[in-house]
Parts: C-alpha cells; structure tokens; sequence
C-alpha cells in the first residue's frame, strides 16, 4: 500500500507555499511550479495574485479561465487546461468514491481523502494534476510557459481549490451535482442487489454496430415521416409534475425521431455526447430562448461561454465543441505548411504586415482579429475576436487552411 500523502495544514503567510493551505492545494501549486523552469515568470505570477491582479475565475471542464491585469490598461485573458477524463475514466473514479463511505463525507466536508487520490492513481485515473497535464494560455505577447499572467491565475486559484476539492473533479469534466448524482445512483444500485436484475443492455453505438453488420440482410427501411408529424401523431400528455408542456414533450420527441433518422442513415456522430455536449446540440437546433435559458441553468454553465460552444455546434457539430473547448498538440510539419500557404495568401491579400503567432493547434493573425485552429479531423476552423474580446468560432471548418482564412476575411473590414 503506498503511502497516504500528509493531511490538511496551514500554510505560512508568504512565499511559495503561502497560497495553499491543505494538501491537495498544495499538490495544484506544486505541478504548476514543476511545469517550468522558470522562477523568474513564477515570482511575477505570485506577486500579481497577492495583489489582486486576478480577476473574477470561471470554471469549465478542463479549464479555468480569468481576466489577469498586467502592465498594460486593458487586462489579458489568461487561462490554463487540464485534460478531462474519459468515460471509463470516471467510472473507475465514481466506484473509488463510492467503495469508502468516509470518502463521500470527507469531500462533503472540504476534505479530499488521501486514499481516495492514492486509490484512483493505482487505478490509472489521475484526479490531481501532473506537471506536464498543466497547459497555459494568455493573450500576452510573452511566450513563456506559462507567462507571469497564467501563473498568477493558478496561484490565485489554489485557495478555492483548498475550500472545495469538488473544483477538482469540475476540471476533469463533471461538476459537484453531477459526480454526487452518480454516487448517488451506485449508492441506490447497491442497496437492491436483492430484487432481481434490470436487463444492462448495451451501449447505443454498440447497438448501432450490430445493427450495421446486418443491414445488407435486412428489409428496406420505409420512407421515415418528417420529425414535426412524428411527434404529432404520439399525443401523450406530459407526466404530471414533470415540468413539461405537452410542446416541450413534443419538441423532446421530434429531436429524438431525428436523431434516430440520422443513425439509421449513417450518421453516428452524436452517440457518445456528454451530459454538457447534449445541452448544447440541442440550444444549437433553436428551441428557443425559455429553452436555452433552461439548458444553461440545468447545467450549470457560463452563459457567455455556453452561447459560444452553442455556435462552435452550428459550425462543427461535436468535433467544432471539441475544438472550441480543448486545445491540442498537432504535428508540427502540418502546422508549418499551414502557416505558410497563408503567408503566401496573405501577401497578395494585402500589403499591410500580418504577424502569425503559433500555439499549440492556433494560429493567431494577430493585428487582424483572426485564428484558425486545427481540430482532430485535420480542418482548419476560423474564428473571430468579438468585442468580449473573446474569440468565436465564425464559419464551417475547412480542409485548407487558406479556405478557412478567406471564409472570414471580409468580415474583419481589411
């Protein structure tokens, strides 16, 4: 059994160890601290944080975002990733928490159990961060890794996570309700091991999967009704205390004729969607304002940020989510000859000098208010800076990166 890492204790008033005050705290500081080596950046992020330079934090899964005031009047936005964890994943994480029922009490508490973190570590599930998962992002023109302004955001972070490991688990993908809807779940499935077995079933894709292989055997399909006369012809009144009108049971039933039409078609790209992913497929189908002010407040979203992911959708589906959300490391010859076809592109574009900046999956027209990232589908989406100063996804994604560039274009007034 490994060693159970030392309990919650408080931290001296200054230095580096003065803005964690318990041990998982601590752990975040010191992978951030072990990601560089660079002290200089670091002691610059701690003194912006012990000023207050760090504005209002947002969380999502796999990042923390803030406004960060530098030397400058307008401040940059900074922010830094932390990879989710995948499905499998998180079942291994649920049952380590639910194995223990001291676990869920430690954690309602404000404690995070050591041997919960050593148990799941064993286990191949990384709750607290490695130093190489910490990825930093800044609209600074410093290139550091990570720049004093993403620095002093994971500093000044670090007392919220000391108050509520659930932060933790909200960085890898699921917030405080979700994970204690979960345990709830296992906790309720634990107590009727009595009655006789549900039927388990199987995953939607697998029986997609089975159903493909048979489909050169079967019958043809008959011509599928339009969504809107499907929920039509099924008048079921809503559940009583439900919440539900007899349209949002409608609009409910047409979506799910329509997604059943597009999978018998071929289209299986929304079979393995996350709780977040679904809510924003479905504000991207326009179903209203009452709806998507329901879709956020259910989940618990940022607003601004659920309206971009809603638009990423419309352009991308859920490889343009996934591009919107996470960051990735591509193969460098392939963003090289991008960033040249577009220097090329750009030179009989205009005559002005265009500065591209590379990061990561993003190149960054800098003076133009343009990025192009690449997803995992090898296309390049264009995105827009907005007046938030906030870049939005601007356009359907394109195989080249010129394609994707001349797309939006036009919309920046150059």
């Amino acid at each position: 059994m490994s060693p159970s890492l030392p309990g919650p204790r408080r931290a001296p008033a200054r230095g580096r160890r003065a803005f964690a005050a318990t041990w998982w705290g601590q752990a975040w500081v010191t992978a951030l601290e072990d990601s560089t080596l660079d002290s200089g950046r670091l002691s610059r992020g701690r003194t912006y944080a012990r000023q207050g330079m760090v504005g209002p934090v947002t969380v999502a899964p796999g990042q923390v975002r803030a406004d960060v005031q530098g030397s400058r009047p307008r401040p940059y936005r900074s922010a830094v990733h932390l990879p989710v964890l995948a499905d499998a994943q998180w079942d291994t994480l649920l049952d380590t928490v639910a194995a223990r029922a001291g676990h869920l009490a430690a954690l309602l508490d404000g404690e995070m159990p050591a041997e919960l973190v050593d148990d799941a570590r064993h286990a191949g599930v990384p709750l607290l961060p490695q130093p190489t998962e910490l990825d930093p992002e800044c609209s600074c023109p410093d290139w550091g890794h990570p720049c004093k302004h993403a620095a002093a955001l994971c500093y000044a972070i670090a007392a919220t996570i000391d108050a509520d490991p659930f932060l933790l688990f909200a960085l890898r993908g699921r917030g405080r309700d979700e994970v204690l809807a979960e345990l709830r779940a296992r906790r309720t499935a634990g107590r009727t091991v009595d009655t006789p077995p549900t039927p388990a079933g199987i995953h939607a894709a697998g029986a997609y999967a089975a159903w493909a292989a048979l489909a050169e055997h079967a019958p043809r399909l008959p011509k599928l009704p339009e969504p809107s006369a499907l929920a039509a012809a099924l008048p079921i009144p809503a559940p009583t205390g439900s919440g539900l009108t007899s349209t949002d049971l409608e609009r409910l039933m047409a979506d799910a004729s329509a997604r059943a039409t597009r999978l018998l078609s071929g289209d299986t790209s929304t079979l393995r969607l996350t709780q977040h992913q679904d809510a924003v497929r479905i504000a991207a189908s326009d179903p209203g304002p009452e709806w998507f002010h329901h879709l956020i407040q259910n989940t618990g979203a940022n607003p601004i940020a659920f309206a971009r992911l809603t638009r990423a959708w419309r352009h991308g589906g859920p490889t343009g989510v996934a591009v919107a959300e996470q960051p990735h490391s591509p193969d460098p010859s392939a963003m090289a000859v991008a960033r040249t076809s577009l220097t090329a592109a750009l030179a009989e574009m205009t005559d002005a000098p265009v500065r591209i900046r590379a990061w990561r999956n993003r190149l960054t027209l800098t003076n133009r208010g343009i990025q192009l990232r690449l997803g995992p589908d090898a296309r390049w989406y264009p995105y827009l800076q907005e007046n938030d100063g906030e870049w939005w996804p601007a356009a359907p994604a394109a195989t080249d990166p010129v394609a994707a560039l001349t797309a939006v274009w036009q919309r920046t007034g150059t």
